[in-house]
């Protein structure tokens, strides 16, 4: 399955361990997640200036990021489609990417539910919908 993590997701996956980390683990191993520059970039500012992180560490986790991961290049929506204008290049890099889910913590991006084939989730929503079955095909019967 092709999917798009938001920038906050990344973040969180990045600085402690918890579902987002989770998430970000089972989609490196079974999934194609797409990234973008303005993803990239959104979550370069953010893991440097909000959570002062080394640049040196940020860029490795980039670079790490980007080796698993389809780069794509957002087009322009042609319209505005989220209530701040700047999540509609995460909006387009999922549209691009043709992914099925963008996962997201952003409350205006929640708000969309869908957009075209793309379903915008909250990181449990896709745990619950998306992952959790991945993790009962891997128990033993």
């Amino acid at each position: 399955m092709r999917l798009v993590l938001d920038s906050n997701v990344l973040i969180a996956a990045f600085i402690s361990r918890g579902l987002c980390s989770e998430i970000l683990e089972a989609c490196l191993k079974k999934h194609e997640i797409v990234l973008s520059d303005p993803i990239a970039k959104e979550l370069r500012k953010n893991l440097v200036q909000k959570f002062h992180l080394p640049g040196k560490d940020v860029e490795e986790y980039l670079h790490v990021l980007s080796l698993h991961a389809d780069w794509v290049h957002p087009p322009a929506l042609g319209q505005l489609v989220s209530r701040d204008p700047k999540d509609d290049a995460i909006i387009a890099t999922a549209v691009a990417g043709k992914a099925a889910y963008l996962v997201s913590g952003d409350k205006d991006l929640l708000t969309l539910k869908k957009f075209g084939r793309v379903q915008i989730v909250t990181p449990r929503v896709f745990w619950e919908k998306a992952l959790s079955k991945d993790e009962d095909k891997n128990k033993p019967i």
